[in-house]
């Protein structure tokens, strides 16, 4: 799956939905943590006629929090594919831990991104 990347992503109604290219037509195994921990269920659909997979995630309540709370997708070899980070509660703006957070998700999704490119030289 070196070549798979997410497009179109969205969260909507507690379920975060992104369309994952390049997986092949075989269902991937993506693996879903927050703060090391493993969310359990992912639901795939096969979109035959554009080679696309449609990943729902739903949401635990539980994981959702005041604070930043930052979601790692990554496949079974555990490269990250994506990633995406809830904001709730009192406005964060001065609150450091809460905008490095954001920016560990966001430096996984480049990490994946600059070794796909070196890959491909």
């Amino acid at each position: 799956m070196a070549t798979a990347h997410f497009i179109n992503t969205r969260i909507k109604a507690g379920v975060w939905h992104g369309d994952l290219t390049g997986a092949g037509q075989e269902q991937p195994l993506l693996q879903v943590t927050h703060l090391g921990q493993a969310l359990g269920e992912v639901n795939y659909t096969y979109d035959a006629a554009h080679d696309i997979w449609h990943v729902a995630i739903p949401i635990p309540t539980a994981f959702i929090a005041d604070g930043v709370q930052t979601f790692v997708i990554a496949d079974q070899t555990g490269t990250t594919l994506d990633s995406f980070t809830l904001i709730a509660g009192t406005p964060l703006a001065e609150d450091l831990r809460a905008e490095i957070s954001s920016l560990r998700g966001e430096l996984e999704v480049l990490k994946t991104a600059f070794r796909a490119h070196c890959g491909e030289n």
